[in-house]
C-alpha cells in the first residue's frame, strides 16, 4: 500500500543488508537505544554516522534548547490546516528540511496528526483538525515537503494521543470502528500518499496495551496492512519493557543512554527471552532510515541535491495571513484608509506566536501586532493601550533581562559559562557549556541585570526542582529547596513557576539579579538534565484603570483593534484545559471597548477554540491562531486589506456547555471514547447543537457564487464565480451525505476540497476526485472495510453549514 520499491530503493536495501550482516548482537542492540537526548550512536565499523533527531513541528530547534541557535518559527499546525492547502503544507515542510540540514538534523519529530477529539485538549495547537481526512491530507503535504529535502519525519503520536491528562498511563478505550475511521485514518492517508520514513508511538495505552508494545496496531496494521517500511521510535521515555517493546514492533527507545534497549536488549536475547530476528528487523529499519538520509556509507541518499532555498521569513508571513480566519465582518475590515486605530491588548505588544512544550523554538525575531501595524499604518494614526493582561501568572524572564549562566564545581570554582538569552535553562544530555561535564558540575548561576519597564512591585519566581538561591539587588529572597507538586517527569519544563520575591523597582533603573541552582542527577533518571527557570511578572496595575484607559483610546479612534490571547498555562503540552474561557479580564475588556466604539475588531490569538461570548457585539472577529514569528506583519497585511484572510476553520468553535464531547479526564486509569465515530462536526450535527462557528467557515474580502456541481463517476466538477469587487481565493468543500439517514453514520462528512482563485467577475473551476474510503465503513464483525453501496448526496459549499449546490451519486 505504501508504494513499490524503485531501483534506487533496492540498491539502498542491498547496502543495508550488507551492513546488518557485519554487526554483532551488542552493536545492534546499542544502535536501537539513544546515546543521549537526541541522537543514535555512530557505528564506524559499518560506516554509519550518528543519526540526529529534533523536535518540530513549526520549526527545527536542533539538539540545543536555547535561543543562541535561532530557528524559523512558522505558524501553528492549526493555522497550517486552516489554510486548507496541501501545497502550502508541502512548502512549509520543504523549508523545515532546509532548516534541519542547516542544523545537522536528519529526522524531524513531526507532524502531530492526532485529532481534536474534545475542545479541552491542551495540545491541540500542535495538531491539525478534528477531521481525519483534512488532517491526513495536510499531514501528507507536510511529510512530502520535509522528505523532499532529504530529511526524515516521524508522524506522531501513534495512536489516540488526543489529550494530555495522565498521558503516560491512560488507557484509551476505543472501538475498532472509531480507531479505523477516525484516529488511524490520518496515519493511513500519510503512509499511503507520502511514504513517511518514521512513525512515533505514543505514551498512552489503547485497549489495554501500551502503544510502544502494541503488536496489533504496529506490526499487523501499520506495517502489515499499510506496508509502512520506516522506523518506529518511542515518544521520549515511553518505552517500558524490553521484551514487550521489541515484540510489539518498537525499533528505537529514546532517549538515552538509559533505555529498555541497549545492554538490556542484548541480555534478553542471550537469555532466550527475545528473538534476535526481531532485533535484526528493528536494526534493518534504522539502517534503511540512515541510508535514506545519507549517513550510511555506500548508500545513495534519497535526495542528493536539496531543493532551492526558501525565504523562511516570507513563507512564515504568507502562511500566517493565509491561515487567518475571518469568522465575522460587519464592514469593519479592511480598515478605512488613513483612519485612526486604537490597538488594545497585552498580546498586541508581547506577542504569543507559538504554543508551549516540546514544540517551542526560538526565532531570531518576532513581529508583534504592535510592530506590524506601526510599520504599516501612517504615522500618527495608531495608539496603543494594554487594556487587560491575560498573563495572570509569572512568565520566563525575558524583556529587560541581560543574563548569562555561570557553572561552578563543588569548590565554587568557575568551570564554564554559557549565554542565557532569557531566564530558561534546559541542558539535556551532553548539551553543556564548553569545559563543563556532568561529573564536575555542582551549581549553575543565572546572573546579570534587569532593567524594569515599569515602577512598582515586580514578582520573581522559580520553576524547577531542587535547591535554589534567589538574590535581587543584593537581597536574598529565597534560599531553600523546591519540591515537585506532582509525579510528572516533565514538571520542570511544563509546571508553573512559584513566586518567591516581590521587590519594589523603578522603571529604567537596572538591578543585579541572580538565581543559583544546586544540580543533582538522580541515579535512576533515564537522562541527565539541567533544567530550571527564572520567572518574572511586571507590577500589576489596577485592572479597572487599564480597561478604562483602553475604552478612552477606543472612543477616540475610528476603529478599535483588540488582541485577546491564551497563555502558556492555558494551551501547552503537559496538561489539558478545564474551560474554554479567555484568561483574565479579556472578555470584560472586549465588551467595554465594543460599547465605546461600534467599529471594534477582535483578533483572537489562540491555537485552538476559545469561547467568544461577545462575538455578536463586535464588528469583526479574526482568528489568528499562534501565527509564528511574522504574525504581526501578516496581521497588518490582512487588516489593511493588502491581502485577504485566507483561512477556513479546521475545527468547530463553540461553547463548552454545547460541545458534545468534553471528557478528557480518565477514571481509574481508563478513558472510554464512548462517542464512537461522532467527534467534531459529526457530533455537533448528531446532537443538533449550534456552534459559534461551524467547521469549514471563513470569510474573505470578496463574495462567491456557486453555480453548479457535476458528478461523473467519482469526479466532482464545481464551478464558482467571484461575485465580489476584488480578487480572492475560495475553498470549495465537498461533503458526502447518505440519501437514506443512518443513525450509525454521521449525517455528512468531508470527502474532498480544493482552492479556487479568481478576479472580480471571473469564474473558477474545481475538479475533485472522491476517494473510495468516503463510501466505506469499518465492519467490526468482518474486521474489514465495507463499501456501502447506495445513493449519496454530494453537498458543495463554503462550510459544513453553508452548502450551496448539490448533486447525486450512486455507488
Amino acid at each position: 500500500m505504501a508504494g513499490t520499491r524503485t531501483q534506487a530503493d533496492e540498491a539502498r536495501e542491498a547496502v543495508v543488508e550488507a551492513a546488518l550482516a557485519r554487526l554483532d548482537l551488542d552493536a545492534k542492540a546499542r544502535l536501537l537505544a539513544g546515546q543521549d537526548m537526541w541522537t543514535l550512536p555512530a557505528l564506524p565499523e559499518i560506516g554509519l554516522k550518528s543519526l540526529v533527531m529534533s523536535d518540530g513541528p513549526i520549526g527545527v530547534r536542533g539538539v540545543r534548547w536555547t535561543a543562541d541557535d535561532p530557528s524559523v518559527a512558522l505558524p501553528s499546525p492549526t493555522a497550517l490546516a486552516a489554510a486548507w492547502d496541501p501545497g502550502l503544507a508541502r512548502r512549509a515542510g520543504t523549508l523545515l528540511a532546509q532548516e534541519a540540514r542547516r542544523k545537522g538534523v536528519h529526522v524531524l519529530l513531526a507532524p502531530t496528526v492526532n485529532l481534536h477529539r474534545s475542545p479541552l485538549g491542551g495540545r491541540h495547537f500542535e495538531a491539525y483538525s478534528e477531521d481525519p481526512y483534512l488532517t491526513g491530507v495536510i499531514g501528507a503535504g507536510y511529510v512530502s515537503g520535509v522528505q523532499s529535502g532529504g530529511v526524515g519525519t516521524t508522524v506522531k503520536h501513534f495512536v489516540a494521543n488526543d489529550a494530555e491528562t495522565d498521558r503516560f498511563t491512560v488507557d484509551n478505550v476505543v472501538s475498532a470502528r472509531a480507531l479505523r475511521e477516525l484516529y488511524l485514518a490520518p496515519f493511513e492517508i500519510i503512509v499511503e500518499n507520502a511514504h513517511p520514513w518514521g512513525i512515533m508511538t505514543a505514551y498512552n495505552t489503547v485497549n489495554g496495551t501500551t502503544m510502544t508494545e502494541h503488536h496489533h496496531l504496529v506490526n499487523e496494521v501499520l506495517r502489515g496492512e499499510w506496508g509502512f517500511d520506516g522506523y518506529n521510535v518511542s515518544d521520549w521515555m515511553a518505552a517500558r519493557d524490553t521484551v514487550a517493546a521489541i515484540e510489539g514492533g518498537l525499533d528505537v527507545a529514546m532517549p538515552g543512554p538509559r533505555t529498555v534497549y541497549g545492554d538490556a536488549l542484548a541480555r534478553a536475547v542471550r537469555d532466550g527471552k527475545a528473538a534476535e530476528g526481531k532485533v535484526d528487523d528493528a536494526v534493518r529499519n534504522v539502517l534503511r532510515l540512515a541510508a535514506r538520509v545519507g549517513i550510511l556509507d555506500g548508500a545513495e541518499p534519497v535526495v542528493a541535491e536539496p531543493p532551492e532555498q526558501i525565504d523562511g521569513t516570507e513563507l512564515a508571513r504568507e502562511i500566517a495571513r493565509r491561515s487567518f480566519v475571518l469568522v465575522r465582518n460587519q464592514g469593519a475590515l479592511p480598515l478605512r484608509p488613513n483612519g485612526t486605530v486604537a490597538l488594545i491588548g497585552a498580546a498586541a505588544r508581547d506577542a504569543r506566536v507559538l504554543g508551549g512544550g516540546s514544540a517551542t523554538v526560538f526565532p531570531a525575531r518576532v513581529v508583534s501586532p504592535l510592530d506590524g501595524l506601526t510599520a504599516a499604518l501612517p504615522e500618527g494614526t495608531l495608539t496603543y493601550a494594554v487594556g487587560a493582561d491575560p498573563n495572570t501568572e509569572l512568565a520566563v524572564a525575558d524583556k529587560g533581562f541581560e543574563l548569562r549562566a555561570v557553572c561552578r564545581d563543588k569548590d565554587g570554582q568557575v568551570i564554564g559559562t554559557g549565554s542565557a538569552p532569557n531566564g530558561q535553562i534546559q541542558w539535556m544530555g551532553a548539551d553543556l557549556p564548553d569545559g563543563v561535564t556532568h561529573d564536575t558540575l555542582h551549581t549553575v548561576e543565572l546572573t546579570g541585570t534587569f532593567t524594569p519597564r515599569a515602577t512598582g512591585p515586580h514578582t520573581f519566581g522559580i520553576k524547577g526542582i531542587g535547591a535554589f538561591t534567589l538574590v535581587i539587588d543584593g537581597t536574598a529572597y529565597y534560599d531553600d529547596v523546591q519540591r515537585p507538586a506532582k509525579d510528572d517527569p516533565f514538571i520542570t519544563f511544563f509546571g508553573a513557576p512559584v513566586p518567591r520575591a516581590q521587590p519594589e523597582l523603578t522603571a529604567g533603573e537596572p538591578v543585579e539579579v541572580s538565581l543559583t541552582h544546586v544540580v543533582e542527577f538522580p541515579e535512576d533518571a533515564p537522562m541527565k538534565v539541567v533544567g530550571f527557570t527564572l520567572a518574572h511578572q511586571e507590577p500589576q496595575r489596577d485592572p479597572d484603570e487599564l480597561i478604562a484607559e483602553a475604552v478612552e483610546a477606543a472612543r477616540a479612534a475610528d476603529t478599535a483593534v483588540v488582541v485577546v490571547a491564551t497563555t502558556d498555562r492555558v494551551e501547552s503540552e503537559g496538561y489539558d484545559r478545564t474551560d474554554l474561557g479567555l484568561p483574565g479580564r479579556q472578555d470584560e475588556l472586549v465588551r467595554a471597548v465594543a460599547a465605546a466604539n461600534p467599529h471594534t475588531v477582535v483578533v483572537v490569538n489562540s491555537g485552538s477554540p476559545v469561547e467568544l461570548p461577545w462575538r455578536e457585539d463586535v464588528a469583526a472577529v479574526l482568528l489568528s491562531w499562534f501565527p509564528g514569528q511574522e504574525g504581526g506583519a501578516a496581521l497588518a497585511d490582512v487588516l489593511t486589506g493588502a491581502h485577504e484572510p485566507g483561512g477556513r476553520l479546521p475545527t468547530t468553535w463553540g461553547s463548552l456547555t454545547a460541545a458534545p464531547v468534553t471528557e478528557v479526564v480518565p477514571s481509574d486509569g481508563r478513558l472510554p471514547y464512548t462517542e464512537g465515530v461522532f467527534i467534531g462536526y459529526r457530533a455537533w450535527e448528531k446532537e443538533r447543537a449550534i456552534p459559534s462557528y461551524p467547521f469549514g467557515h471563513g470569510l474573505g474580502y470578496t463574495d462567491w457564487t456557486y453555480e453548479s456541481a457535476e458528478v461523473r463517476g467519482t469526479t466532482v466538477t464545481v464551478r464558482v464565480r467571484n461575485s465580489g469587487e476584488r480578487a480572492g481565493r475560495e475553498v470549495v468543500q465537498i461533503y458526502v451525505a447518505p440519501s437514506e439517514p443512518d443513525t450509525d453514520r454521521p449525517a455528512r462528512w468531508l470527502a474532498g476540497f480544493a482552492g479556487v482563485e479568481a478576479g472580480p467577475g471571473e469564474r473558477g473551476e474545481a475538479v475533485i476526485e472522491l476517494p473510495r474510503r468516503a463510501f466505506e465503513v469499518w465492519d467490526e464483525t468482518a474486521n474489514s472495510w465495507t463499501f456501502v453501496k447506495g445513493s449519496y448526496e454530494i453537498q458543495v459549499g463554503r462550510s459544513i453549514a453553508d452548502r450551496r449546490v448539490t448533486a447525486t451519486i450512486n455507488v
